[in-house]
């Protein structure tokens, strides 16, 4: 992809985050690791609750203040773990920026949308108030949006679920951030439009060279749209690597259950979903082995005993189980698929 160049952007060593919750701390993140250099796309994939928007959440500084985070995230170099929020607040919006899951609580239903767009131009980039306008109405026009410069003054709930998530879209992409993060962005939304919302992103990560993490649990939107991809479970990642290498060789017991999960096109009218059995533990009830071991077909007591470490099964595929002689072998055979 062009705007890739060999020097990282974004360094995730060892990174830990610990909540405190009701039932007292918990370990929601887990020993995640990976780098993104500029240009690059990386998908996170996962049940709900598994860790992806929490790792999100991390790397812009939007923690709980009750939160502990271990481990090291760098941006250029520069290290943001333990970085003042005042110092966080000139990186948010500016080189890294986010899109997030639901637009309508994204959105200040207070302000109009040319407000908000010009809000990050106004505070990272000196904008004027008549220079701001000028360019929320251009990325309006980018991202899209139809009659951009006579509905700049509109509000929030005066769009449709996919013109706000293009709102939201231009409001990440005012100070063309080096880091672009997008949390579900397609959640909310039909299918046809679904597919222009992501295609508008693609383009405009390429047309810019930004590096993306795009988070999701539908693994036909991870396939179509990033180069790498990790897949989360338990707060840690179970497996990695080239997103082609992933789905030809899915080498984790849930990767391999999140794959035979999926809605299949030619189905007869009637057939059941398979499912995963058991259910995502609770934060505060992670075990100390491997998160997936009360769900996995293939669990052994040593699998309970420490979290696995991650295997390289080649061409930098990582898989974090201890099982991946049987796995890897026959998955379809093992898992019933």
């Amino acid at each position: 992809m062009s705007g890739t160049d060999h020097k990282p952007l974004l360094e995730v060593e060892n990174l830990g985050i610990q909540l405190s919750t009701s039932r007292g701390p918990a370990q929601a993140v887990r020993e995640v690791s990976f780098v993104l250099k500029r240009g690059e796309t990386l998908g996170l994939v996962g049940e709900s609750g598994c860790g992806k928007s929490i790792t999100a959440l991390a790397l812009m500084g939007l923690l709980p203040e009750s939160a502990g985070v271990s481990g090291s995230i760098k941006l250029d170099g520069n290290e943001l773990v333990g970085l003042p929020d005042a110092d966080y607040c000139k990186l948010r919006g500016n080189r890294i920026s986010m899109i997030f899951q639901e637009p309508m609580t994204a959105l200040n239903p207070m302000h109009t949308i040319g407000r908000q767009i010009a809000e990050p131009l106004r505070r990272h980039k000196n904008f004027s108030a008549a220079q701001a306008r000028k360019e929320a109405i251009a990325l309006l026009d980018r991202v899209g949006l139809p009659d951009a410069a006579g509905r700049v003054d509109a509000y929030p709930h005066q769009f449709s679920g996919g013109q706000r998530q293009r709102v939201t879209i231009a409001i990440a992409l005012a100070c063309q951030p080096d880091l672009l993060i997008a949390d579900e962005p397609t959640t909310a939304l039909d299918v046809t439009i679904q597919g222009q919302i992501l295609d508008l992103i693609a383009d405009l990560v390429t047309e810019r060279g930004m590096a993306m993490i795009l988070i999701s649990h539908d693994l036909g939107v991870i396939a179509e749209n990033v180069r790498r991809m990790m897949v989360m479970y338990g707060g840690t990642v179970v497996e990695s690597g080239a997103t082609d290498g992933v789905f030809s060789r899915m080498g984790h017991p849930y990767t391999q259950g999140l794959f035979r999960a999926r809605p299949r096109l030619g189905a007869k009218k009637g057939t059941r979903l398979k499912t995963i059995s058991g259910t995502v533990p609770e934060l505060a009830d992670l075990p100390i082995g491997c998160p997936f071991a009360d769900r996995c077909p293939l669990v052994e007591s040593r699998c309970r005993a420490a979290l696995p470490a991650a295997i390289d099964v080649g061409g930098g595929h990582h898989v974090r189980c201890l099982r991946t002689d049987v796995s890897m072998a026959g998955p379809a055979e093992v898992l019933g698929a």
